[in-house]
């Protein structure tokens, strides 16, 4: 299923997107449950309940307004950085060449917070160079906990995974940098990009997929889930060491190589750019960056 997050006629709806993606069907939910986007149907599926039916015809897709599948998720987005062997390489020989750390030996995990979450086709919004003059764009598959859990095993870390969907994990790489952290300069507002929907892991392999990144058209960012340097089970198995997830959680696992920061001279995002990310299974998302 294509599960997705709509405005249609001045009200939010939850709906299943067709296999071709040219309409939505609304899903009877209450007005307080699609407030909250598709956070109750993961809680409805981790309970064992059927998904509610369908409450009017199918509608176009092109006639409503997309929003993030999980709007405002319960709490921070957790993410992983240098998650993909090329692109911990291309750290490596350039920001961290002076760093002893082995990108290999733990996972790197950081959080966004919720607020940042914005839809497929909103404006990103550059702070301005008083703040940040070094965005930066992160192409990513993001993990929609299903089941929750704590101390989930690698051997049934899939098993609790609801299903997929894209995030940009937008950076202010001087931020990023200065503070030796990485959450401030992550979670600017509408940094996290997220969308357009979610498929459910019975549609998607998310151990094998690809992900690519354009900014303007030019193909900056290409490479399959494979390449992960710590693969699906790992990380939700590390994000719940002595952690419970929860149903709606959502763990972004790493962007490939090919980012901004990475290119020699390095490439900032700048005010009319576009950033369209696609992966295999899911559909694209794209954003615009303007100035604030």
């Amino acid at each position: 299923m294509r599960i997705a997050t709509y405005q249609f006629q001045g009200q939010r709806h939850v709906g299943l997107v067709d296999a071709l993606a040219r309409t939505v069907t609304p899903l009877a939910l209450s007005a307080a449950e699609a407030a909250r986007g598709a956070l109750p149907l993961v809680e409805r599926a981790a309970r064992g309940e059927a998904l509610p039916g369908a409450a009017g015809a199918a509608v176009p897709l092109d006639a409503v307004t997309l929003e993030s599948p999980i709007p405002l998720p319960r709490r921070n987005v957790w993410c992983v950085g240098r998650n993909y062997h090329a692109h911990a390489k291309e750290l490596r020989e350039t920001v961290f060449k002076n760093s002893n750390a082995d990108p290999q030996a733990w996972p790197i995990v950081f959080t966004k917070v919720p607020e940042c979450v914005v839809a497929t086709g909103t404006d990103v919004r550059l702070p301005g160079a008083a703040v940040s003059s070094q965005i930066d764009y992160e192409a990513e598959l993001a993990i929609i906990i299903g089941k929750g859990g704590r101390n989930i095993s690698k051997a049934e870390a899939l098993s609790h995974v609801f299903g997929y969907t894209i995030v940009n994990d937008v950076t202010a790489r001087d931020v990023q940098m200065r503070h030796q952290q990485w959450d401030l300069g992550k979670s600017f507002d509408t940094f996290c990009p997220m969308g357009p929907w979610i498929v459910t892991a019975d549609e998607l392999d998310g151990t094998d997929t690809r992900v690519r990144c354009w900014v303007n058209g030019d193909l900056r960012q290409d490479a399959r889930t494979q390449d992960l340097i710590f693969d699906l089970p790992t990380l939700i198995e590390t994000c719940s060491r002595g952690i419970t997830l929860l149903p709606g959680d959502i763990i972004a696992t790493g962007t490939p190589a090919g980012v901004g920061m990475g290119l020699n001279p390095p490439s900032w995002l700048k005010h009319g750019d576009t950033v369209v990310i696609e992966i295999d299974g899911i559909g694209r998302l794209s954003n615009r960056f303007v100035d604030a």
